[in-house]
C-alpha cells in the first residue's frame, strides 16, 4: 500500500519544484521515446501524463517517437518477415509503405489521441515534412556480403518551421521518424539522430532520450554503474573503451553533436523509473545520465 502523503508534505513537494517551474516556463523540451518503452501501455500512459503536466506548467514539449513493434505487426499481417542488417530494417517499396502507415497512421495518431484525452492540444506531424534525408550506402551483413537496405537513410537537413508553428499555436508536436528524399519519397530514418538534429535546429532547451535503460552505465548489465554526469568529450572515451557500444553509439554521438550546436544539456532517462521526466526536471534528486558540452 502506498504511503500516505500529508497536505503539508504535498505543499513542500510543490515548493521544491517552484524554482524549476520558474526556470523552465516557456522552455522547449524535445523528448524522444521508443523501443520497448512503447511496448508497455502503462509506461506510455504514465509518460504522456508527465507530458500533460509539463504542458500545463508552461513548458513547450515536442515528441519524436519510434514504432518498431507496430511495423512488425503490420508486416506479419501481410505475411512478411522483417529482416535486419546491422540493426537496420531492410525496407523495400512495399515495406516503406507499411512503415509509413504504421508510424503516421497508427502510432502517431494514437499518441495524439491519448494526449488530447488528457486535455493536451497535440498535433501529429509526419517526419517527411521535417527531415530531408538521403539513402544509406550499401552495408555488409554477417557474412560480409553487401546489402542494399532500400529506403533507409539519415537526415541531412532539418526544417523546424512547421514544428515552431505548432508550438506557437500552443500545441504539442508529435513527430514520426520518417524523412523525405529529394523527390519527396518517404524513407525510414534513425529517430535518435533526427531528434537530436531537430533539437539543435530549433534550438531546444533540453533534449531527453527516454528508453528502456536508466542511462549510460559502465557495465550495461549493472544499473549500479550508472554514470550520472559527463561531458561531451568524455563520451568519446567511453566509445573507444567499448563502454558505450552498439545502438547507443549513434544515440550518444547525435547528442554530443546537438551540444556542439548550442544545446546546454542532454539527458538519458529510463522509462522504468516512474515519472522519470518529472523527477529529473523538478527535483534535486537527479536521475539518469546528463551530458553537458
Amino acid at each position: 500500500m502506498a504511503a500516505q502523503v500529508s497536505p503539508r508534505e504535498r505543499a513542500e513537494i510543490l515548493l521544491e519544484a517552484l524554482p524549476y517551474l520558474r526556470t523552465f516556463r516557456g522552455a522547449v523540451f524535445l523528448i524522444k521515446f521508443g523501443g520497448s518503452t512503447m511496448e508497455e501501455p502503462e509506461q506510455v500512459a504514465r509518460f504522456l501524463t508527465d507530458v500533460a503536466f509539463l504542458h500545463a506548467v508552461g513548458i513547450r514539449v515536442i515528441l519524436v517517437h519510434g514504432g518498431g513493434k507496430a511495423i512488425n505487426a503490420r508486416m506479419k499481417e501481410k505475411g512478411l518477415v522483417p529482416r535486419f542488417v546491422g540493426g537496420l530494417r531492410v525496407t523495400d517499396e512495399e515495406t516503406i509503405s507499411i512503415v509509413r502507415d504504421a508510424l503516421d497512421g497508427e502510432v502517431n495518431a494514437g499518441i495524439v489521441a491519448q494526449l488530447r484525452d488528457l486535455g493536451v492540444p497535440a498535433e501529429g506531424l509526419s517526419g517527411t515534412k521535417v527531415f530531408r534525408a538521403r539513402k544509406l550506402e550499401l552495408v555488409k551483413d554477417a557474412d560480409g556480403s553487401e546489402v542494399d537496405l532500400g529506403f533507409v537513410g539519415e537526415a541531412e537537413e532539418t526544417d523546424p518551421s512547421l514544428v515552431r508553428g505548432i508550438l506557437e499555436g500552443g500545441a504539442v508536436p508529435v513527430i514520426s521518424p520518417l524523412g523525405a528524399l529529394s523527390d519527396g519519397h518517404p524513407i525510414n530514418i534513425n529517430a535518435d539522430v533526427s531528434a537530436a538534429a531537430l533539437a539543435a535546429a530549433l534550438p531546444a532547451s533540453k533534449l531527453i532520450f527516454l528508453s528502456d535503460v536508466p542511462g549510460l552505465m559502465r557495465d550495461p548489465k549493472d544499473p549500479e554503474t550508472l554514470i550520472h554526469s559527463l561531458t561531451a568529450s568524455q563520451t568519446e572515451d567511453l566509445i573507444t573503451r567499448g563502454i558505450v557500444a552498439g545502438g547507443m553509439i549513434p544515440k550518444v554521438r547525435s547528442a554530443t553533436k546537438a551540444l556542439a550546436h548550442g544545446l546546454t544539456k542532454v539527458h538519458f532517462l529510463g522509462a522504468g523509473t516512474p515519472h522519470a521526466v518529472l523527477v529529473e526536471t523538478f527535483s534535486e534528486e537527479g536521475i539518469g545520465t546528463e551530458i553537458t558540452p
